[in-house]
C-alpha cells in the first residue's frame, strides 16, 4: 500500500441475522471456536493493503463486538448501524470522513472467508475503476416463475451474475452516491452507486465466499472450520477434593444435596478442575494451579465454571476447536447417574458447545483406597481439541 492509496474497510454487522435460527445474530455466532465477525476482521487486519477496519453495530450488540474485536489490530471504534443496510453503510462512511481514505472496501461481517486475494482485487479494481464488485458466473439454469407457480424461460444465464462482497470504491465517490441516493431501501452499494450514474465494474468473485445466512450454511461452515484444524489433540486432568461439612456438592456445575460438603479452596468441584486441566493440556499451558494459585485469596469460594470457562478461551484464542470432553467420577457416593444429564447441559455451556459432544461417566473403587472408604470424590477427565498446524 502506498500513502497515495489508503485504503480502509468498512465491515457491516448491525443485522439481527434472524434467518439463521434462534440464538445470537449470525455475526455473533461461533464457527471453528470463533465468532463470525472476529474471523472477518482478521482476514482484513492480515492483509496489507489494509489500513483501518470499522464495524458498523447495532448498539445492542457493543459488548458482543468489543469480545470480538479483543487484540486485533487495525481496527477503528465501532458506530452504529442504521435501520437498514444502506444507512448502516453510510454511518460508517461518514465516520471516515475525518481521515478519508483513498479507497474503501465494504464487506458483510457474514463472510468470514474473504481470502487474501479478492482483498488484492477489490483493492486494484477500486483503484482502476472508481466502483467494483466480485461477481461470479451462475452454474444454474435459471428459470422465471409465473403467478400460478409454473416455471418459464428466464433470462440468459450468461449474462447474469451473483455478487459479493467486498465491493469496492474510491472514497469520494461512494460517499457522495450514499449522500446523493434519492431512497434509503438499496439492497448493496453497487446499486448506490449506480442510481448516482457511476459505472460499476466486476472482478471475478471466490465461490468460497460464501455468506452465512441460514442454519445449513453454519453446519457447512463448521465442518469447513474442522476440515482446517489437522491438529488434532487430546489432554487429561486428574483431581480429588476430600469431603468436610456442608449439605451439598458441587460435581459438573451442579449442586448435588449430600450428607457432607468437599473441602477446598474453591467450590472443590472436581469434575470442573479435571477438566480444566485436560483443555490447558491441549495448548501446553501449565495447569490449574498455575492460572488459578490457591494461595490467591480472590479465589476463595469461587465458582469453578470461571476457571473452566478461562481454559476454553485459551483454546478459543489460540484458533482451536473443542471437539469432545470427557470426565469420569470416581466415588461411592452420592450417585451420579440422576445428575448425568445435568452435568452435561452445564458443562457444555461454560465451553460453548454441544452437549453431544460432552461424556460424563461414574464408577466406584469397590471400596478401595479414600474413595472407598467415603472420604472424598476424584475425577479424571480428557479433552480433544484441533487446532491449526503449527510448526
Amino acid at each position: 500500500m502506498t500513502a497515495a492509496m489508503r485504503t480502509d474497510v468498512i465491515v457491516v454487522a448491525a443485522g439481527r441475522g434472524q434467518r439463521a435460527g434462534e440464538g445470537l445474530p449470525k455475526q455473533f455466532r461461533t464457527i471453528g471456536g470463533q465468532t463470525v465477525l472476529r474471523q472477518t476482521l482478521q482476514r482484513f487486519a492480515g492483509h496489507p493493503g489494509i489500513r483501518h477496519i470499522l464495524p458498523v453495530i447495532h448498539p445492542d450488540h457493543a459488548a458482543l463486538c468489543a469480545e470480538s474485536m479483543r487484540d486485533v489490530r487495525g481496527i477503528k471504534t465501532p458506530v452504529t448501524g442504521g435501520e437498514t443496510r444502506q444507512a448502516s453503510v453510510r454511518a460508517g462512511l461518514e465516520a471516515l470522513a475525518g481521515d478519508p481514505p483513498d479507497l474503501v472496501l465494504i464487506h458483510d461481517a457474514a463472510r468470514p472467508f474473504v481470502s487474501d486475494r479478492l482483498i488484492a482485487e477489490a483493492i486494484a479494481a477500486a483503484r482502476d475503476h472508481g466502483a467494483a464488485i466480485p461477481a461470479l458466473k451462475l452454474v444454474d439454469t435459471i428459470k422465471a416463475l409465473g403467478a400460478d407457480d409454473s416455471l418459464s424461460t428466464g433470462p440468459d444465464r450468461d449474462r447474469l451474475r451473483s455478487v459479493q462482497t467486498p465491493q469496492a470504491f474510491r472514497y469520494a465517490l461512494i460517499l457522495h452516491a450514499h449522500r446523493a441516493a434519492p431512497v434509503d431501501t438499496l439492497t448493496d452499494d453497487a446499486a448506490v452507486a449506480e442510481a448516482a450514474g457511476h459505472r460499476v465494474f466486476a472482478f471475478a468473485g471466490d465461490p468460497a465466499n460464501i455468506k452465512l445466512t441460514t442454519q445449513e450454511d453454519f453446519v457447512t461452515a463448521e465442518r469447513r472450520a474442522a476440515a482446517d484444524l489437522l491438529d488434532v489433540r487430546t489432554a487429561t486432568g486428574f483431581d480429588v477434593h476430600a469431603f468436610g461439612e456442608g449439605d451439598h456438592v458441587v460435581l459438573g456445575g451442579v449442586k448435588i444435596p449430600f450428607t457432607q460438603g468437599l473441602a477446598g479452596h474453591s467450590d472443590a468441584d472436581v469434575v470442573l478442575h479435571a477438566l480444566t486441566d485436560a483443555l490447558l493440556g491441549t495448548v501446553a499451558s501449565a495447569d490449574i494451579g498455575s492460572h488459578f494459585p490457591p494461595s490467591d485469596p480472590q479465589w476463595k469460594g469461587a465458582s469453578s465454571d470461571r476457571f473452566l470457562a478461562h481454559a476454553a478461551a485459551l483454546v478459543r484464542q489460540a484458533g482451536g476447536l473443542i471437539t469432545h470432553l470427557d470426565a469420569t467420577v470416581i466415588c461411592e457416593a452420592p450417585k451420579i447417574g440422576p445428575h448425568r444429564d445435568a452435568m452435561r447441559q452445564a458443562i457444555a455451556e461454560i465451553v460453548e458447545i454441544s452437549p453431544a459432544r460432552v461424556s460424563v461417566k461414574a464408577t466406584t473403587s469397590e471400596r478401595l483406597g479414600f474413595t472407598g472408604r467415603g472420604e472424598g470424590i476424584a475425577a479424571l477427565a480428557a479433552a480433544t481439541v484441533r487446532l491449526p498446524w503449527l510448526d
